[in-house]
């Protein structure tokens, strides 16, 4: 057995973008809702997609909403909002490595490709799935990754910052890295942890290691095996 395709959620796993979808969600539909929202009850609607969280929060105008929303989001998207400092360097390092690379996010497919596009990051990547707007899906995209690279789950490791990432994963029987990295996600880094992930990393750095050592466990099997 060996490690041999590495999948990473987007939104504060890859690049810091959380709050570049609540600024942009609080410009885009404020004006069309007649009153402004707060951070919670943008956040609360979060697990489907961002047209999930528009057709909760203004369903009589949905297609203005995300029409304005997709807009809000090009325009305010900056370097501040980008890949988390190493992200890129790591990503270099597993692609020529010839690890299998694969992106799960929750997002809808327009803001995903806006960030993609903007930060230079769809080269990396193998196979992008996004989220949908009727609820979570992580992991059934999870899976249908697994059967598109024709890898058992236990050699497919899913980098994620949320827990419900870390609830996706191991649903879906991969290996399971909680980042916190970010800063957000020191806000539920209890919850992470009482969700019992294969290792919680505050850094690349780290994660990288778990990797490295995981493969080297795989190399070791193999030799007592034969």
């Amino acid at each position: 057995m060996s490690l041999n395709g590495i999948i990473f959620d987007l939104d504060g796993t890859l690049t810091d973008t959380l709050p570049l979808c609540i600024n942009a969600f609080r410009e885009a539909l404020g004006s069309l809702a007649g009153r402004s929202f707060s951070d919670d009850e943008i956040t609360q609607t979060f697990g489907p997609s961002e047209e999930g969280t528009i057709n909760a929060l203004i369903p009589e105008h949905y297609e203005e909403g995300l029409r304005r929303y997709l807009e809000a989001y090009d325009r305010l998207i900056t370097d501040g909002y980008g890949p988390f400092p190493g992200i890129i360097q790591w990503l270099e390092r597993l692609k020529s490595s010839g690890m299998k690379l694969g992106l799960v996010t929750g997002k809808g497919p327009g803001s995903t490709k806006l960030t993609m596009a903007r930060f230079n990051l769809a080269n990396f990547f193998d196979h992008v799935a996004t989220g949908s707007p009727t609820g979570p899906v992580k992991k059934e995209r999870i899976c249908e990754l697994l059967q598109l690279w024709r890898l058992p789950a236990r050699e497919v490791v899913y980098i994620g910052d949320a827990p419900s990432d870390v609830i996706a994963a191991q649903a879906a029987g991969v290996w399971m890295i909680a980042a916190t990295w970010s800063p957000a996600s020191n806000f539920y880094r209890k919850q992470l942890l009482s969700l019992a992930p294969d290792i919680v990393v505050g850094s690349i750095e780290e994660a990288a290691a778990w990797i490295e050592e995981r493969k080297g466990e795989f190399k070791q099997e193999i030799a007592e095996e034969g």
